[in-house]
């Protein structure tokens, strides 16, 4: 009779067979969760947890699982992570995306750290529970959503707005991009916690004119009106706008490097914390990136039209902000037709939840100082969010000093490291334990 694996040997497990589930995400809806779905369900079940598959489209699954607490009325915590990864062109890679190679004592592929990785974690710590007997203090609904890479339309949104059910007595939810150590100047380890994410507005650019030949002149041009306009958005400097989340953030940054903080100007502090400092830096202002341009369709005919797409994201309250300056930059005869968009979020780092996260990383490495901050992105915890549930970001992962993290989302040679999921899984089954 074999022996149970123990938490540590299973995630990597887990994580490798999820890896060599292509559940790519191409967008409009062209997307395919089902054989992932239907692995977690099964490793759901062989421990005997029920656990059920919510179809929004064809082959786009969700799953759900209540595994009830010793005290029911307390609020329930969801933890939840999402099934698709981005798509992966093999050209560009060291390694095939999906074959979950172990290289360099770490797992590489499709979804390594977005976000099969915590997958993993969520499954080996419930196995372990089923299999050991243990109870939590508190009802954990287990959600595996699709389509997060798109919008989530498919997943989070679909369940939200047509099987709320499935989270009623909920209040609290964790999920991808949290608990991951960040080594500053001088050595110390920061663990950013997400508690708070930029909104988006994505919008279409579309500037007319007058049609003409190439060869003639013409003033009322709309590709020279919307590239002028482009240029002018893609140029701008954005005022600095610090939120509640950031300025903890940075003062934690201040206190562990023992470099000086200027409350007007945090800039000179991203230095300090490395690659991250990209992810970071576009948090303390709104942003907005032209991301695609389309005009014409022959070399010698101006065009009646021509559009741009802007990808806008605004700090938590700053909302107005960005869609008014845009406004200002671009003038009054360019249409905007919004494409997208989503809220913004900011909880506060405080309370038995982030006392709970906090605790758990303590456990597994004293010398880690947790600390709140902003993404620059956004997760699932919006459209829970929007059903009352209070969500951070917390996939907790030890990374080496010398890791560019956040290149890895989306990036080419995506890989976890081992020893990173194996800290992991104890911190999230620590935190578990306590929540």
């Amino acid at each position: 009779m074999n022996s149970a694996p123990d938490i540590e040997s299973e995630v990597v497990s887990i994580c490798r067979d999820l890896i060599r589930i292509p559940s790519v995400n191409y967008g409009e809806g062209k997307g395919d969760e089902k054989a992932c779905a239907q692995y977690v369900v099964d490793s759901l079940i062989e421990v005997g947890i029920a656990a059920k598959i919510y179809e929004s489209a064809p082959n786009r699954c969700n799953v759900i699982a209540r595994i009830p607490g010793r005290d029911s009325s307390r609020g329930g915590l969801v933890v939840h992570g999402h099934l698709d990864v981005v798509p992966a062109n093999a050209d560009e890679w060291s390694v095939d995306p999906f074959a979950a190679e172990i290289r360099d004592e770490m797992i590489w592929g499709r979804g390594a750290v977005d976000m099969k990785n915590m997958d993993a974690m969520i499954l080996a710590v419930v196995r372990d529970w089923a299999r050991t007997g243990y109870q939590p203090e508190r009802d954990i609904v287990l959600a595996f959503f699709a389509d997060e890479e798109a919008g989530s339309s498919y997943g989070s949104r679909f369940m939200t707005s047509t099987h709320p059910e499935v989270f009623k007595g909920c209040t609290e939810a964790i999920s991808e991009v949290g608990g991951f150590s960040v080594t500053v100047t001088g050595g110390k380890r920061l663990y950013f916690i997400e508690s708070a994410q930029k909104g988006i507005h994505w919008m279409k650019l579309t500037a007319r004119g007058r049609a003409g030949h190439g060869s003639m002149i013409n003033n009322e041009n709309p590709l020279t009106t919307i590239t002028e306009a482009v240029a002018k958005l893609g140029r701008y400097e954005w005022p600095q706008r610090y939120t509640k989340t950031v300025k903890i953030l940075f003062e934690k940054i201040a206190h562990a490097t023992g470099k000086p903080l200027n409350p007007a100007d945090l800039r000179p502090l991203l230095s300090e914390i490395g690659p991250t400092a990209r992810m970071i830096g576009a948090t303390l202002q709104n942003t907005a990136n032209p991301t695609m341009l389309e005009a014409g369709y022959k070399e010698n005919v101006i065009p009646a039209t021509a559009s741009a797409v802007i990808d806008g994201r605004f700090l938590p309250g700053y909302e107005d902000e960005l869609n008014q300056t845009i406004r200002e930059i671009i003038g009054p005869d360019i249409e905007i037709e919004t494409i997208t968009r989503d809220i913004s979020l900011e909880v506060d780092f405080e309370g038995d939840l982030v006392d709970a996260m906090c605790g758990a990383i303590r456990a597994h490495d004293p010398d880690g100082i947790p600390v709140p901050y902003l993404m620059s992105g956004g997760t699932d915890n919006k459209a829970l969010s929007e059903i009352g549930i209070v969500g951070y970001g917390f996939s907790p992962l030890r990374l080496p000093p010398d890791l560019d993290f956040m290149s890895l989302f989306h990036g080419v040679d995506e890989r976890v490291p081992i020893s990173g999921l194996h800290f992991g899984v104890k911190v999230l089954k620590e935190f578990l334990e306590k929540a």
